[in-house]
């Protein structure tokens, strides 16, 4: 399994912008990288600048979102929507588009979930508790 450091998922999108910027073609997970940066136009400023925002800490306590910890969830809800996995989060983020009528809102309510899960398995010390992740995405469509 592809485990990559903070300065590769960095540089990765730091790449993935260049390339675009440049007209440069793209592969695999670049161009949903891309689709998730051009998604977030507030990230653009950042990723032309890879000198200055490659280190920097984006700290929760001081309010701020890490930008590369976001494009980084957008990339794993698109693979878990291209599997299906876990069984049940295509149809739920089908729902929660209809409801929407947008992609990036869609997303954005199944980020929550993930990220809520995430929290649990780093505080807890568990495995991810599948489950769990539907009944939230379930709470967000109002079936729950």
């Amino acid at each position: 399994m592809f485990n990559p450091s903070r300065d590769q998922v960095r540089q990765f999108f730091f790449d993935v912008w260049a390339k675009y910027r440049a007209g440069q073609p793209l592969a695999g997970a670049e161009q949903p990288a891309l689709d998730a940066v051009l998604a977030h136009p507030e990230y653009h400023a950042m990723l032309d600048r890879p000198e200055r925002h490659k280190e920097r800490d984006y700290l929760p306590e001081s309010g701020e979102t890490n930008p590369f910890l976001h494009l980084s969830m957008h990339l794993a809800i698109a693979e878990q929507l291209s599997v299906d996995q876990p069984p049940g989060i295509r149809d739920r983020y089908q729902r929660l588009l209809s409801r929407h009528g947008d992609a990036m809102a869609a997303q954005h309510d199944v980020m929550d979930c993930l990220a809520e899960m995430i929290w649990q398995v780093q505080r807890y010390q568990t495995a991810f508790d599948s489950a769990a992740y539907l009944r939230c995405l379930d709470q967000k469509l109002g079936v729950a």
